[in-house]
């Protein structure tokens, strides 16, 4: 603690109990300095410790509130990005079905059937078949329809041979049904 100067000490005096208060006030401040000093030493690790907690919470909060920015955006993006891909596919779709049109002009145009009329064709010929064969079915068999005839064979020609193409049997000129001639097989 400090201590007051008297003002009444004699002069001579007065200097030693000046200087023995100033030793004594040096003393008493530099005690106070290391009592100050040992105090924030212990208080300070503390305090330190009391920042970084609140550092800790503070970083926390700032990567909640990062993380559902990010989140958010990514949202964003991502409802962007499908509605892009839908529209792009809506185009594709729609190129797709003008070259599809353009092609199926064009063959029309050049007399090639489409997809629909072969269809039609082949449900036809079923058709067909079915009423032939319930035709045949009812009719009554004969021996000659029974053998199916068998085209005449091309000749088949060796080197060096020459042959002449051979004329129907008369099993297949007398079949009931209708054949048509080939070129190669008619004689004047």
């Amino acid at each position: 603690m400090v201590t007051k100067i008297s003002k009444k000490t004699a002069p001579k005096a007065d200097k030693a109990a000046l200087s023995g208060n100033v030793k004594d006030s040096a003393q008493q401040i530099w005690q106070a300095g290391l009592g100050a000093f040992t105090r924030a030493q212990a208080e300070g690790s503390k305090a330190f410790e009391a920042l970084v907690k609140e550092g800790v919470s503070m970083q926390r909060k700032t990567q909640a509130a990062a993380e559902e920015r990010i989140t958010e955006a990514t949202s964003k993006m991502t409802s962007m990005a499908n509605d892009l891909s839908n529209k792009a596919s809506g185009q594709w779709d729609k190129l797709e079905n003008i070259f599809e049109d353009r092609v199926a002009k064009a063959l029309s145009k050049l007399g090639v059937p489409s997809a629909k009329d072969v269809s039609a064709l082949i449900a036809r010929i079923d058709a067909l078949n079915v009423a032939v064969q319930q035709l045949s079915s009812k009719a009554p068999a004969r021996k000659a329809a029974a053998k199916p005839v068998a085209p005449a064979a091309a000749p088949v020609k060796r080197a060096g041979s020459v042959t002449a193409p051979k004329a129907p049997t008369k099993a297949a000129r007398k079949s009931p049904a209708k054949v048509k001639p080939v070129a190669a097989d008619k004689q004047p």
